[in-house]
């Protein structure tokens, strides 16, 4: 599928100073570090003619020969930074031995070697970001960025108030305690057999969203993401198509989605309302009348 807009940008030259190879990896837009990580452990990456399984090994760019399941590894001097609407029923990897379909195959005619950054389940669907950066790929997945992803979520039923409050006050699931930041319902239809809830999290665990639902007593039937950070979806891209992102579109992504909390309390929210208490309210000598 063709993007729909493209965007140049420029790229770190990789230096002949020795390099730990996960990381190598990475800034040649191989994989991400944790699935480079991966790669090394099942004995997919090969240096200078040996199977390497060491995960702390480090590699001299100009002088040693990688190559990753039998592909020689060069670095990628252009960086690309894609937004892709992913449909359901795909694989958020680049190859699958079952032989499902992937998010790889959106990408075929692409002149350069992309990977997604975290992933999106099979029968989840919406925006996902690919790119060859790796550095890119570990800031936007580390707990310390805490960007948060939107999702909506249609249940089979209707969440009480204090339901979704308990998913804000957090709830225990499969790898820890886990917490909305926000979680509201949104209009969809009138339909009492279903509801539409938007959340927002921060953790990015296997099934997460579905997982949470499920502890307040939902099945999740439908699962879209529709913003990472304040990027969101545009409107207009359809099911498996992509763009490729500006530097204003990358600079959202680490832009903080506030909650309507924190939005009531934003300092300029705090003056008008301040300068409406302290103006009073308007008198007309003439009131007005409708006819």
């Amino acid at each position: 599928m063709a993007p729909k807009s493209a965007s140049n940008s420029k790229s770190p030259g990789i230096n002949d100073q020795p390099v730990r190879l996960n990381k190598y990896l990475a800034e040649c837009g191989v994989s991400s570090r944790r699935k480079a990580d991966e790669l090394i452990a099942e004995g997919s990456v090969i240096v200078n003619g040996k199977k390497v399984f060491e995960l702390g090994t480090r590699v001299t760019p100009s002088l040693d020969r990688i190559t990753v399941k039998g592909k020689p590894v060069k670095p990628s001097m252009h960086k690309v930074y894609i937004l892709f609407h992913k449909p359901k029923n795909v694989v958020t990897t680049m190859e699958d031995p079952a032989g499902r379909p992937t998010i790889a195959d959106f990408f075929e005619r692409l002149p350069v070697r992309v990977f997604p950054v975290g992933r999106l389940d099979w029968d989840t669907e919406g925006m996902i970001i690919l790119t060859n950066d790796g550095e890119f790929a570990q800031k936007v997945n580390h707990p310390s960025e805490e960007i948060f992803k939107t999702y909506m979520v249609k249940v089979n039923g209707r969440p009480s108030g204090e339901q979704l409050e308990k998913l804000k006050r957090g709830v225990s699931v499969i790898g820890g305690r886990v917490s909305a930041h926000l979680a509201e319902r949104v209009r969809r239809g009138d339909s009492d057999k279903y509801d539409w809830i938007k959340i927002m999290i921060s953790e990015g665990k296997n099934r997460q969203v579905r997982r949470m639902f499920e502890k307040i007593g939902f099945d999740v039937l439908k699962l879209q993401r529709t913003a990472i950070g304040r990027l969101r979806m545009p409107a207009s891209l359809k099911r498996g198509e992509y763009v490729f992102l500006t530097e204003a579109g990358i600079a959202k992504i680490f832009e903080r989605e506030r909650s309507p909390e924190e939005r009531k309390r934003s300092p300029k929210s705090m003056a008008r309302t301040e300068a409406s208490r302290n103006k009073g309210p308007k008198r007309s000598p003439h009131p007005r009348h409708n006819n």
